[in-house]
């Protein structure tokens, strides 16, 4: 009897001892890390451009540029043929010119600076065209081809210009001073023409006089009688 209650005793301890007990949980796989998006280049990634890209882009670039070349020449030897001679603005001033202007604008900054107030609506207070009526001599007569830019009298979309001004750079005695009298050149023309685009420099062909012409918005030491006007390619 005492047997049986030890065996009891036994089964009943080993029992609760069961029961108390827990299952331990499953552990999940850890999961895999999210991968990051490419924040940037990597070792391998092209960065710029290639040898042969740089090679072929500059070899695009000097075609363009012989092409040009070989245009160029090929207008200048029509004009040869034609009697017609390409100058520059700066073939219209004599010699010692560029000195003498360098003299007058240097005293006119000393006179603006000089302390003085200006008056509003003064002759100081005007753009005053600085310069003098020199002229190259050699240049009377002869028949040229010069870019610049038009300054029309008169302005409107339908608006046909016999008369225009022809200036070395854009907003020339409009948005800016006028240039010295021997950097204008005052055209005219026989056929009407419609100037649209003041801001796109032409090229002026015809015959030159060193002669002055006075008008409100600048004077000019030249004049051209136009017989062709076309657009300037840059």
């Amino acid at each position: 009897m005492k047997t049986i209650q030890i065996l009891s005793a036994a089964l009943l301890v080993t029992f609760v001892t069961a029961c108390g007990q827990t299952a331990e949980p499953e552990t999940a796989p850890a999961a895999a890390p999210a991968s990051t998006a490419d924040a940037g280049p990597k070792v391998g990634d092209k960065i710029g451009e290639s040898d042969a890209e740089k090679a072929a882009k500059k070899a695009e670039k000097d075609a363009s540029i012989v092409a040009k070349a070989v245009e160029e020449a090929r207008i200048e030897a029509e004009l040869e043929a034609r009697g017609i001679r390409s100058i520059g603005w700066e073939d219209l001033m004599p010699e010692g010119e560029e000195e003498r202007l360098a003299k007058m604008y240097q005293s006119q900054m000393a006179t603006l600076y000089s302390g003085s107030p200006i008056a509003e609506g003064s002759a100081m207070d005007t753009a005053v065209q600085i310069g003098t009526f020199n002229t190259v001599g050699s240049l009377d007569g002869v028949k040229i081809r010069i870019p610049g830019y038009t300054v029309p009298f008169e302005y409107g979309s339908k608006a046909e210009i016999t008369q225009f001004l022809l200036v070395p750079y854009f907003g020339a005695c409009i948005h800016a001073p006028p240039p010295p009298p021997n950097q204008t050149i005052f055209v005219k023309t026989d056929d009407p023409i419609k100037l649209k685009d003041l801001a796109q420099a032409v090229w002026i062909e015809g015959t030159i006089r060193a002669q002055t012409q006075n008008s409100d918005l600048a004077d000019a030491a030249y004049t051209i009688e136009m017989t062709n006007l076309t657009k300037y390619e840059y």
